[in-house]
């Protein structure tokens, strides 16, 4: 017994390991396959639908847009770009980032210079350019005369477009490359005391200063925690250059300038946000990258290592699910998986800023679900097959016990028939019989009258397992039957000496099949005489119910214990009080008594009380 129980835990702990080892092995060659544009798509998802961020109030921004080129007549030149840069200044701006080159604004060679020179002086001013230089080349930066010692940074705008999604959306910003930060970092941390110590003794950028950041082909990136497009207020550049009271809100703040005047599509970045040609204007992005290092809440993508085991035991549950649940069952199982993991992960990405894949999770669903289903599809119709030989095999014993026993029985009722008669020839003999042979007849009478109880009971079931029972309606009083049966039964109680009272109500004549009902009340009055106790009476009542008649059969005798009602009408069904007394029985009466009565669309049924007695119910329906 121990080793067998062994045997099947460790079968049971093999198929286990061998379902997981399946599930490693699907992970494996998923996660080789990088499903960056799904992923990218989902990861925008998540974007839109997590709370929006909060912009921080050190940004903001200036725009020559349409109606700064029609207030003025035309594009500001360069005196105008200068006034501005020495209003910002004056207005106590903690740093001015320009995303136009002073080279692009018109004016005379004394105007360009004028504005170059103020460029060069003014605190804070400072020419973000598209380009990233090389470790070692110091001029690529650096604007052409006269503008060759204004102030430059880089400010690159990473765009998805021959790596990762393919798709031509901003996601990313960079920090650093070769070592070189970027504009953004060295603006962010004057805004934030925490990032700033995490810079060196020189004031150096390290990789560690930011949350999110991520290593790729020499340079620091992050993902940019983006606002949706209008977040960030822009002020229009003529209201700015013509209005004072405009001035206050710039003090200690990033001021950036750039344009809005849907002129070239350099000016604007397709955004998780929105897939338009002028989806976010460069000025807000930048905007948006600032506030990003500001808040240091820039998104975290997992590790390689967490992707590869969210899919695993996301495989593992789904080999489990198709192998062991019903379909339906397994549907709604998996697909409850997929919408719940994709919550799971926007919460995680809403209060832990941190992006976990779906991608691979979700496929390895598909891919786990199309192998097992002709699998388990196999082993379902190889169990259906042995199904069917064996029930096929069972309908073939059963058939051939069910004629061995109807051919038993039909045989046996014709010499029970004989020594009935015999017994009752040899009692209604003229010469009188000595009380010993007396008692040996009644006894043999009583043991054959048990014996054809049984014989018909064993054929009746037969007829009943081939379908061959058939109702015979005819018309008749209820009451004439009840009487019929209780007389034939009397001479039964007499020799317990118990009573058999009727109360009948007048009641007008049904169809029903008479000799099955016969049966079934015969059974009912029998029964109540052989399980009451001597010297007690037995109640037959009828009456007319709603739309049926109804025969109630009550006796005195020692009650059905309550845990067996619900079993009592089952084939073969004896309870513990029948089988502890010495009255034989089939099991049988009550199961045909109950299908008989069903037969006639009607219902059985038992009140019992334990030590008290036991009232069976009858009713038929009168149409």
């Amino acid at each position: 017994m121990l080793s067998q129980r062994w045997r099947k835990n460790l079968i049971e702990v093999s198929r286990h390991l061998s379902r997981f080892a399946f599930a490693i092995a699907i992970t494996l060659i998923l996660t080789q396959f990088p499903f960056d544009y799904v992923e990218s798509m989902l990861y925008d998802a998540r974007v839109r639908l997590r709370p929006q961020p909060v912009p921080s109030e050190h940004i903001e921004t200036i725009v020559i847009d349409d109606e700064s080129v029609k207030a003025l007549g035309r594009v500001p030149n360069a005196t105008e770009i200068k006034k501005i840069i020495e209003r910002l200044s004056s207005a106590g701006a903690h740093a001015i980032v320009s995303l136009v080159s002073p080279l692009d604004f018109v004016g005379s060679l004394d105007e360009t210079r004028a504005l170059a020179q103020t460029a060069e002086h003014t605190p804070g001013f400072v020419v973000a350019l598209d380009d990233v230089p090389i470790d070692g080349d110091q001029n690529a930066l650096k604007l052409a005369p006269p503008f060759d010692k204004v102030a430059t940074a880089s400010a690159p705008v990473p765009v998805d477009r021959n790596i990762f999604a393919r798709d031509d959306v901003t996601r990313r910003m960079m920090l650093a490359y070769q070592g070189r930060p970027t504009l953004f970092p060295m603006l962010a941390r004057d805004f934030n005391s925490a990032i700033a110590r995490r810079f060196d003794a020189n004031g150096g950028y390290t990789g560690d200063a930011f949350h999110g950041v991520f290593d790729y082909l020499k340079s620091d990136q992050a993902y940019v925690q983006f606002a949706p497009s209008d977040s960030y207020h822009a002020e229009s550049f003529h209201e700015v250059l013509m209005d004072d009271s405009k001035l206050a809100k710039f003090k200690n703040k990033i001021v950036i300038l750039g344009r809005d005047i849907q002129t070239t599509s350099k000016d604007y970045v397709r955004t998780p946000y929105s897939r338009d040609i002028v989806a976010m204007t460069i000025v807000e992005l930048n905007a948006n990258m600032f506030d990003t290092l500001i808040r240091d809440d820039a998104p975290l993508k997992a590790p390689l290592w967490v992707n590869q085991l969210i899919t695993a035991l996301i495989s593992y549950l789904t080999v489990l699910v198709v192998l062991t649940l019903k379909p339906v069952n397994g549907l709604l199982i998996l697909g409850s998986t997929i919408i719940g993991y994709f919550f799971i992960s926007l919460l995680i990405f809403w209060g832990g800023h941190t992006w976990i894949d779906v991608a691979h999770p979700c496929l390895a669903i598909f891919v786990c679900y199309y192998f097992f289903i002709p699998y388990r599809l196999i082993i379902e119709n190889r169990r259906s097959w042995e199904y069917y030989q064996k029930n096929k095999l069972l309908t073939q014993v059963e058939e051939l016990k069910t004629n061995f026993l109807s051919m038993m029985s039909h045989d046996l009722k014709t010499p029970i028939a004989r020594i009935q008669g015999m017994a009752d020839v040899v009692k209604g003999d003229t010469n009188p019989l000595s009380m010993r042979q007396t008692e040996a007849i009644d006894t043999l009478r009583r043991s054959s009258d048990e014996l054809l109880e049984f014989v018909s009971g064993v054929l009746n079931l037969g007829r009943i397992e081939s379908k061959a029972i058939q109702l015979h309606m005819n018309s008749k009083d209820v009451n004439s039957l009840v009487r019929e049966v209780v007389s034939k039964l009397e001479y039964l109680a007499r020799s317990k000496h118990i009573e058999i009272r009727t109360e009948l109500d007048t009641l007008f004549s049904i169809k029903f099949d008479v000799d099955l009902i016969r049966q079934v009340l015969s059974n009912l009055v029998e029964n109540a005489i052989k399980y009451s106790p001597e010297a007690s009476s037995i109640l037959v009542t009828t009456e007319e119910g709603e739309g049926c008649i109804i025969i109630q059969v009550a006796d005195q005798g020692p009650g059905i214990p309550e845990d067996e009602l619900p079993h009592i009408f089952m084939k073969f069904y004896r309870s513990r009080n029948a089988k502890g007394s010495a009255i034989k029985g089939s099991g049988l009466g009550l199961y045909l008594a109950k299908y008989f009565v069903e037969l006639h669309k009607g219902r059985i049924q038992v009140d019992s009380t334990l030590g008290q007695g036991s009232t069976f119910t009858v009713e038929l329906p009168t149409a």
